[in-house]
C-alpha cells in the first residue's frame, strides 16, 4: 500500500536533508519532485497542484527552529498537508435509530457484498450491536447466496425474498421485521453495474428515498485509481452519500483515490479494506495514512490490533509458565495464532516506524510461519510439551515428517530457546515484581 508514492516522497524530502536554511530554489526543488510523485500516484494536477503550492506557501511562511532541521520542518508540513486533504480527523458511521439503516452502494465488483459482511462483523463483535445484512442485488443470483455464506460465517442473519424483484419492498420488509426482532443495524447491499447508468442511478435513489437511511456510503476500488475518484463524483451528485469507503487497499494501488476522494466529493472517507478476512476491516484515521505514506509507521493501529486480539486468560497462563521455565511449543503456536489474527505480515510490518525501508525488495509472505508450524506438527504431544527432551533420533524424525532439513530445525530450535529467554527477561524485567505487564486499555 503507497509504497510507490512512499519512495517517491520521501526522495523528494531527502533534497532538504542536511541543508541549512530554507531557500526558494531548495523549496521549490522539493516541491516539484512532491509533485511528480502525486502526478505519478494518479492523484489528477489540479489537485497535485494546489497542494504543493500550500506547501510551499506554508515552508517559507515559517521560521526553522534552531533545533529542527528544514528536511524535518518539511516533512512535517507535508504530513499536515497530506492529513488535512484526506479529511483531518476520522469520522464514525451514525447508527441512531431503531434500527439504524445503513445503505451500500457502488459499482460491482467494487466490493460491496464483502464490505457488507465486514461491517456487520465489526459492529457485532466490536460494538456489540445486533445486525441484520438485507440481500437486495436481485438481478445477480450469486450475490445473495455469497452474501448467505458470509453471514453464517460471521453469524449475522441475512433477510433476502426469493422470487422478488423489487428491491426497495424487500428493503422496507427487512426494516420491519428488524423492528420487530429488535435489531439495532440493517446493511442493505445493493445491486451494482459495470458502469453508471440512468437505470442504476435510479434503482439506488428510489432504495434511499424508500428507506431514509441513517447512513449511505459509497463503495470504491482503491485499485481503480482516478477513476474511483470520477465515479464517486457522479454517484455522490444523485444520492448525497454520508461517506466512503475504500476497498482492496492492500492490493497493489498507486493510492490517488485515498489522497483525493476526499477532496473532490467532500465526504469523508470512512473505511478501507485491507484484506480478504473478515476482519480486514480499518476505520479511516487520516493522520495514521499520513503517518505511513511519509515512512513513518502506524504504531496506534498495531496496537489497537494487538489489543483486540489480545487474549488475556491465555497471556497470564503463558506469563505464569514462562516465570517456571515451562514454555513451550504449544505455547509458541497459540502465540503464532494471535499474531496471524492480526491481518497480514506485510501489512504489519508497514505499520512499524521504518520497517518499510528494511523490507523495501523482501516479499513477506503470509506462509512465513508455515515451516515452523510444520515441524511443531510433526513433533508428539510430549514432545510439544517438552523441549528439553529433543535428541538426535528424534530431530531426525521431526526433520522428515516436516519436510525441512535437520539445519533449518536446529535453526528454529536455536530461535525458540533464544525467544524463551528474552520473553522471560521481559516478563521479569516488564512485569514490576513478578507481576505480569498488561496492555494499556
Amino acid at each position: 500500500m503507497f509504497e510507490n508514492l512512499s519512495g517517491k516522497i520521501e526522495k523528494a524530502l531527502h533534497t532538504l536533508r542536511g541543508k541549512g536554511t530554507i531557500t526558494d530554489i531548495n523549496v521549490a526543488e522539493t516541491v516539484k519532485e512532491v509533485r511528480k510523485a502525486l502526478l505519478d500516484a494518479d492523484v489528477s494536477y489540479p489537485i497535485a497542484k494546489e497542494f504543493t503550492d500550500k506547501v510551499k506557501a506554508e515552508a517559507m511562511g515559517r521560521n526553522v527552529i534552531q533545533s529542527i532541521e528544514p528536511g524535518q520542518l518539511m516533512v512535517k508540513i507535508v504530513h499536515e498537508k497530506l492529513t488535512e486533504l484526506m479529511g483531518s480527523e476520522a469520522v464514525d458511521i451514525n447508527m441512531k435509530g431503531q434500527p439504524a439503516v445503513v445503505l451500500i452502494a457502488g459499482l460491482q465488483g467494487s466490493g460491496k457484498t464483502t464490505f457488507s459482511a465486514k461491517l456487520a462483523h465489526m459492529l457485532r463483535t466490536k460494538r456489540a450491536k445486533n445486525v441484520m445484512l438485507v440481500a437486495c442485488d436481485v438481478y445477480r443470483p450469486a450475490a445473495v447466496s455469497q452474501l448467505q455464506t458470509l453471514g453464517e460465517q460471521i453469524g449475522v442473519p441475512v433477510y433476502f425474498e426469493a422470487g422478488n424483484l423489487n428491491p426497495v419492498e424487500i428493503a422496507q420488509k427487512a426494516v420491519k421485521e428488524a423492528k420487530l426482532k429488535g435489531v439495532d443495524v440493517v446493511i442493505v447491499d445493493t445491486a451494482g453495474r459495470l458502469a453508471v447508468d440512468e437505470e442504476m442511478m435510479e434503482e439506488i435513489a428510489a432504495l434511499k428515498r424508500g428507506l431514509n437511511p441513517q447512513e449511505t456510503l459509497f463503495v470504491v476500488d482503491a485499485m481503480t485509481g482516478q477513476d474511483a475518484v470520477n465515479t464517486a463524483k457522479a454517484f455522490n451528485e444523485r444520492l448525497d452519500f454520508d461517506g466512503v469507503v475504500l476497498t482492496k487497499l492492500d492490493g497493489d494501488t498507486r493510492g490517488g483515490a485515498a489522497l483525493t476522494i476526499r477532496y473532490t466529493v467532500k465526504k469523508p472517507i470512512k473505511f478501507v479494506g485491507v484484506g480478504e478476512k473478515m476482519d480486514a476491516l480499518d476505520v479511516f484515521h487520516p493522520d495514521r495514512m499520513a503517518n505511513r505514506i511519509l515512512g513513518m509507521g502506524d504504531v496506534v493501529s498495531l496496537v489497537e490490533r494487538a489489543q483486540e486480539q489480545y487474549d488475556e486468560a491465555e497471556a497470564r497462563k503463558i506469563s505464569k509458565r514462562l516465570m517456571h521455565n515451562e514454555y513451550n511449543f504449544e505455547d509458541f503456536l497459540s502465540q503464532i495464532a494471535q499474531i496471524k489474527k492480526m491481518g497480514s505480515m506485510k501489512d504489519l510490518m508497514g505499520m512499524i516506524p521504518g520497517m518499510d525501508k528494511l523490507t523495501k525488495n523482501v516479499e513477506i509472505s503470509d506462509d512465513a510461519f508455515k515451516p515452523i508450524e510444520a515441524m511443531i506438527g510433526s513433533m508428539t504431544p510430549y514432545e510439544r510439551q517438552h523441549p528439553g527432551c529433543l535428541n538426535g533420533s528424534r530431530k531426525q524424525r521431526i526433520a522428515a515428517g516436516s519436510g525441512r532439513s535437520i539445519q533449518e530445525l536446529n535453526r528454529f530450535l536455536k530461535q525458540f530457546e533464544d525467544t524463551r529467554k528474552m520473553m522471560k527477561m521481559v516478563s521479569k524485567n516488564g512485569g514490576r515484581g513478578g507481576q505480569r505487564p498488561r496492555l494499556i486499555r
